[in-house]
């Protein structure tokens, strides 16, 4: 029996247990931070689940690849929700409705009838938009718990310490999972601030995850359930940090006030900030060295990228397939 240590508890490592268990390894996920929770970047995830609203400024492995992401967690978890992805702009914005449509694929023009009909609460906001129908999304923090139990179910070891992949390598596969806390020994990975709100509004309900299109600062808001929702940035991006910017928090929550004014009297629940790893094209990346296999650079496709990048992890050990992301191998 193949046996493989995973050093990091995110979504990368927890995907990556998930597959080489599934193909009978005997494996142990090694995490500093113990349980799910704050210390990981994907705590602060939107949990989109949508390949081609990203093809609007992503490469094309990410659309592809990530069309696997709905299947995989709703096999994984059960906990997906497929009502696809709305893309609204101000009526002076419908230039940059136009562009999103032409970059992407998979998409329903909508007029505002249309809209009020998928979210009554946007009627009369919107003149036109975009419905991308199969595309779907789920809560992070409860999706990675589920995978967590289940892999503990399945035999999966994990240990709460701090692991040194180099150190570990030499007693056996090691695949280090880390993210950016890997930045000093996975050359060309930098990090990439994320700022989010989460934020309880009754007033509003949303059944699935709009985009709102903004020249400075395009929105995303995804619906947890009872009147609270996540708020992110979809393209703006920054050096790492530890805490939300001034600007940051003003652009959010006047987005959010452009999608419904209701927005502006919601209770602010969090205010997360995460950082991302990335490479320069923001594509992740396989290298191998030995008994050393290095999983990173998801940067904001977590979620979407993590299953096809667990799925090349296994082919690789099990089959000595070559994966699509390979970057780099040595003997």
């Amino acid at each position: 029996m193949i046996a493989a240590t995973i050093i990091g508890g995110g979504v990368a490592g927890l995907c990556a247990a998930r597959a080489l268990r599934d193909r009978g390894a005997s494996v142990t996920v090694i995490d500093r931070g113990g349980d799910i929770g704050p210390h990981a970047c994907s705590w602060w995830a939107g949990g989109m689940l949508a390949p081609f609203c990203e093809g609007e400024s992503a490469e094309e492995p990410v659309v592809r690849l990530g069309q696997e992401a709905a299947t995989w967690w709703q096999d994984k978890t059960g906990l997906v929700t497929q009502n696809g992805s709305l893309v609204v702009s101000a009526a002076r914005d419908q230039g940059d409705l136009t562009r999103f449509a032409r970059l992407t694929r998979m998409s329903e023009s909508l007029n505002a009838d249309q809209i009020a009909d998928l979210e009554p609460d946007l009627e009369g906001r919107f003149k036109a938009g975009l419905f991308f129908p199969s595309e779907a999304h789920l809560a992070p923090r409860a999706a990675l718990q589920s995978l967590r139990a289940g892999l503990i179910e399945s035999g999966v070891e994990f240990e709460t310490r701090q692991a040194d992949p180099q150190t570990e390598a030499k007693a056996g596969l090691t695949i280090d999972c880390r993210g950016y806390s890997a930045k000093d020994t996975v050359e060309g990975l930098r990090g990439v601030k994320g700022e989010m709100l989460v934020l309880r509004c009754p007033d509003v309900t949303l059944h699935r995850p709009v985009r709102l299109l903004h020249p400075r600062i395009p929105l995303y808001i995804v619906p947890r359930g009872d009147g609270v929702f996540m708020l992110g940035a979809t393209m703006i991006e920054a050096s790492a940090g530890q805490n939300v910017s001034a600007r940051a928090l003003l652009e959010l929550l006047s987005a959010a006030y452009a999608l419904h004014p209701a927005f502006a009297e919601a209770e602010v629940l969090e205010i997360g900030v995460d950082t991302r790893p990335a490479f320069a094209d923001n594509l992740p990346r396989i290298r191998r060295t030995g008994n050393l296999i290095q999983a990173n650079g998801l940067f904001r496709h977590g979620f979407l990228l993590a299953p096809a990048l667990a799925r090349m992890i296994a082919a690789q050990v099990f089959d000595n397939q070559t994966p699509e992301v390979m970057d780099e191998i040595h003997a």
